[in-house]
């Protein structure tokens, strides 16, 4: 319910909320928000290029409905796992070429969990961190050329 106006959002059908009662009412949390609050802290961490989804098809389709809904893509390459009281948390990055891996994915791991539990009161169970990329400096992305105009 937005807190000013007085009207309701409706949730999409397969958007799994969590709900945490307390004395004089409920908090509802989205997968979505815990989604974004965990992208948000992995790009904190010093070390990480970006967040990636796994599959050249995944990032088209992301990249897709994101120029769609026009929003910015906070929880690419973040997957989630909700319950009442807890959370598991997937992450797929990409690092910069001389950092210290394993030094990256346990700052990653570390972040995360700290303000997922400080920002919803769920308790991380796990956060599993896949490095699926090297960036080099002055490496961009080739452009993406069109066949036709």
């Amino acid at each position: 319910m937005a807190a000013n106006s007085g009207e309701t959002r409706t949730l999409a059908a397969t958007e799994h909320v969590t709900t945490i009662q307390q004395e004089k009412g409920k908090i509802t949390i989205a997968d979505g928000v815990v989604a974004k609050i965990a992208g948000l802290a992995v790009r904190e961490v010093p070390g990480v290029h970006a967040l990636i989804a796994s599959g050249k098809l995944q990032q088209a389709v992301a990249n897709l409905a994101r120029t769609v809904t026009r929003q910015e893509g906070r929880d690419t390459g973040v997957g989630v796992e909700v319950g009442e009281k807890e959370a598991a948390i997937d992450v797929r990055i990409s690092v910069d070429y001389g950092v210290n891996i394993p030094a990256v994915a346990a700052g990653v791991r570390n972040n995360v969990i700290s303000r997922v539990e400080s920002m919803t009161g769920l308790i991380v169970k796990e956060v599993n961190v896949e490095v699926l990329d090297l960036f080099f400096p002055g490496e961009e992305p080739a452009p993406i050329t069109k066949r036709v105009e």
